[in-house]
């Protein structure tokens, strides 16, 4: 599911907590498949999403828990042949939220 969420046609960036920048549709997709098939990662919340479109491109800004942890994340979508493709996502360690929800907002530019 997750290989399904990146750009057929861009080329997509990434950067996982305390890590370097991964470029490359093959590279960015190879960590995630590592992440998401290792047994031992945690189990990841998403808090607080709020997205913000400008036309074909939009962005979500959202915390992600993994137990008492919380990171900041960026991901970047470009519309795709009708799609919301994902071009980048960025995450990085950060205080919780004010008041941690999971319901997303949209705000339309």
């Amino acid at each position: 599911a997750m290989d399904d969420v990146w750009s057929r046609r861009q080329n997509i960036t990434c950067i996982h907590p305390g890590s370097t920048p991964i470029f490359g549709n093959r590279r960015v997709r190879r960590s995630w498949r590592m992440i998401l098939t290792n047994p031992q990662s945690p189990a990841v919340v998403c808090r607080n999403a709020t997205a913000q479109m400008y036309g074909d491109v939009a962005y979500v800004l959202c915390w992600e828990q993994i137990n008492e942890t919380f990171l900041a994340a960026t991901n970047v979508f470009v519309r795709e042949d009708g799609r919301w493709r994902m071009i980048h996502h960025q995450a990085a360690a950060a205080p919780p939220p004010e008041s941690p929800s999971d319901t997303p907002s949209v705000m339309m530019q």
